[in-house]
């Protein structure tokens, strides 16, 4: 999947690459045209979670908040 990513991407110029758990930050693909700042937040990887689905969906929904709320601070302070 990462390969097809890539590919369907290459030609788009981003200036951020982020990435937000450390699995992604060991093996993803480091190096895109136009990058013009590398940023890695550390958030708990929800797939390594152990419970029940619901548990699990919990787990999912509070690391995705977080990543929200991670986005829109990083938005307002390159907007300002």
């Amino acid at each position: 999947m990462r390969d097809r990513l890539y590919y369907s991407h290459h030609k788009e110029h981003f200036h951020y690459l982020i990435t937000v758990c450390d699995r992604a930050e060991r093996n993803c693909p480091t190096i895109w045209p136009g990058i013009n700042q590398r940023l890695h937040w550390s958030f708990e990887d929800p797939d390594a979670f152990v419970g029940s689905e619901e548990e699990r969906l919990n787990k999912f929904r509070e690391v995705r908040e977080l990543i929200e709320v991670k986005v829109k601070e990083f938005i307002n302070s390159i907007s300002s």
